[in-house]
């Protein structure tokens, strides 16, 4: 028996708090949620990243969530998506890869939450834009926007983020 999962895709610019709901809401809902398979990924690295990797990103992390998808019940949170690779490519080396953008096209059933920048920046080595945010944010929103994806935009406090995402998701 097929069960109806419903996805949860955090998105949004770096150090906006996408990791803390994912796990914060996998706990409040006693669900498994989907890690960023980049973090992984580049934490492994002994050089820069190419742009070659994030087309490998991409697909690790269609695999990560084919993998929990499996083992979830109602919700899977999901810290990251096409969207935020799409965005990367592009941002970072002005193109991204087909297969990247046909998954983002083929992505349904999914609900976007878009996390603000209005809490503070924390520095690790793995982040790239500091500055950037608030221009960041508003690609994310413009690709929301074109996408016709289903979203919600949440700012505030942990615990205001949390509320918006459970009526949201209700």
């Amino acid at each position: 028996m097929d069960k109806e999962i419903k996805k949860i895709i955090f998105t949004g610019p770096e150090s906006t708090g996408k990791s803390t709901l994912a796990k914060k809401l996998s706990q409040l809902y006693n669900t498994v949620w989907v890690p960023e398979f980049a973090r992984t990924y580049l934490e492994g690295m002994n050089r820069l990243y190419r742009e070659e990797d994030l087309l490998k990103i991409a697909q690790g992390q269609h695999d990560l969530e084919s993998f929990f998808l499996k083992r979830t019940n109602k919700y899977l949170f999901c810290d990251t998506s096409m969207l935020v690779m799409k965005i990367w490519s592009e941002y970072r080396f002005g193109k991204c890869h087909p297969w990247i953008l046909e998954q983002l096209e083929n992505e349904k059933n999914a609900s976007y939450v878009l996390c603000g920048t209005d809490i503070s920046w924390e520095n690790d080595e793995l982040r790239e834009n500091p500055n950037d945010r608030d221009e960041l944010y508003q690609k994310y929103l413009s690709e929301l926007k074109f996408y016709q994806k289903e979203f919600i935009e949440v700012s505030g406090s942990q615990n205001d983020r949390i509320a918006k995402v459970e009526i949201f998701i209700n």
